[in-house]
């Protein structure tokens, strides 16, 4: 018989759900980000402050502290970047 390896990272858990706020507009508007089972694989999302209460409590989130350096990161390196930071750009 084989020996079970008890070392394997946890099975994919749906019900951890994550919020990390990354913005407040002055207009009342929340960016976020979501994260379902890892904090890692996120979506941005934004909503009213209002909404974004009901969102977290609907879902149960678990807050994560601010990403170091977020508030201060003004140029990103190619692969460190968010959607956001696609508002400030100007493409050609």
């Amino acid at each position: 018989m084989a020996a079970t390896d008890t070392s394997a990272a946890p099975a994919f858990d749906t019900a951890r759900r994550f919020v990390r706020v990354t913005g407040e507009r002055p207009n009342g508007f929340v960016e976020f980000d979501f994260a379902i089972g890892e904090p890692e694989l996120f979506v941005e999302l934004i909503l009213g402050r209002e909404a974004f209460g009901e969102f977290c409590a609907a879902n149960a989130v678990a807050l994560l502290p601010p990403r170091d350096g977020q508030a201060d990161a003004k140029t990103p390196d190619d692969f460190d970047w968010r959607l956001a930071d696609a508002t400030h750009t100007r493409f050609r």
